[in-house]
């Protein structure tokens, strides 16, 4: 028999969540829906399922999917598919490897705000040669979209760092459902943190990443000179770096974009901002979660053709 979830419950974007029984249910609507005690535990997988142009896909069912556990199918038990405010970090990158790229940045960040909902909530960083706290977590886009567009680039580019202070920043956040957007050309030379480290973190945090990659050229109002032509450091570094946030979003199930242009940004936000709003819960009871602290990896897939599913790679077992 399929369970649907209570409203308090449906949106969290935790990787595991313990289920209450009913008649602590009341008793709990009032507090954080993020954190329960009870005497059962569920998995929620949240899904993103996207045409191939990166359009989301909306009207799919439970019968849709199929959710491995450590390649053993389970059975969906829970499933949800309705819009809920969120909670997202924005991390603007305005370190001198975007001076080129800054300003269409800032475009797409107030672009990706007007797609919110009013109950949404806001957390703005920059990256530079420290990580930033330009505003802690606020409804008042206008006021975000101001202070956006007054940055001015410049520093080395502590990206790592940044997002590190980023996830840890999302466990003050108010909604269950969370996110970052991180805009960046995915350069890294000044970081304290490693990737492992960021990664590591990443994999344990509740909150999924999205990245609009954008590539910093130099303006056509330059004159081409040899000194602009990176040195092979750079050049690795500005190679690892994109591969670095792709590999994040694909393993804590958000979308991932490249973009060479403006338009082609603008376009990533909007396509980032409609899979926000329209993403998919499954629910599924594991079979034993053994040892604590344990990897189980998960693996969702769709039976409709010609679609891309993004979701969650796995959790560390409580």
């Amino acid at each position: 028999m399929r369970m649907i979830l209570p409203t308090g419950l449906r949106f969290s974007c935790l990787a595991l969540l313990l289920l209450p029984t009913l008649g602590e249910l009341d008793a709990q609507r009032t507090g954080d829906p993020a954190w329960f005690r009870a005497s059962a535990q569920m998995v929620l997988v949240p899904v993103t399922v996207t045409d191939r142009d990166g359009k989301t896909i909306e009207g799919l069912r439970a019968e849709n999917f199929n959710i491995l556990d450590d390649q053993v199918t389970q059975q969906i038990v829970a499933f949800t598919a309705e819009d809920a405010p969120c909670s997202v970090g924005l991390v603007l990158d305005i370190s001198g490897s975007m001076r080129d790229a800054l300003r269409g940045a800032q475009g797409v960040a107030q672009s990706f705000l007007q797609t919110a909902n009013p109950d949404d909530e806001f957390l703005l960083l920059t990256v530079s040669t420290q990580p930033g706290t330009v505003s802690g977590f606020t409804t008042d886009t206008a006021a975000l979209k101001e202070s956006i567009a007054f940055t001015s680039p410049g520093g080395m580019t502590a990206l790592i760092d940044t997002v590190y202070l980023g996830l840890n920043r999302m466990r003050q956040a108010k909604q269950p459902r969370r996110a970052l957007l991180i805009l960046s050309d995915g350069m890294d030379n000044y970081s304290r943190y490693s990737k492992s480290e960021l990664e590591r973190v990443a994999l344990e945090a509740n909150v999924q990443i999205y990245t609009i990659i954008v590539n910093g050229l130099p303006s056509a109002s330059i004159p081409f000179r040899p000194s602009l032509i990176g040195k092979p450091i750079d050049q690795a570094r500005e190679r690892q770096g994109p591969l670095l946030l792709e590999d994040l979003s694909d393993k804590t199930g958000g979308l991932h974009f490249r973009a060479q242009n403006d338009t082609e940004a603008r376009e990533a936000a909007e396509k980032i901002g409609r899979a926000l709003r329209n993403e998919y819960v499954i629910g599924y009871k594991p079979p034993g979660f053994g040892p604590t602290g344990k990897w189980h990896r998960v693996h969702v897939k769709a039976n409709v053709p010609k679609v891309n599913v993004y979701a969650r790679n796995g959790y560390y077992a409580p």
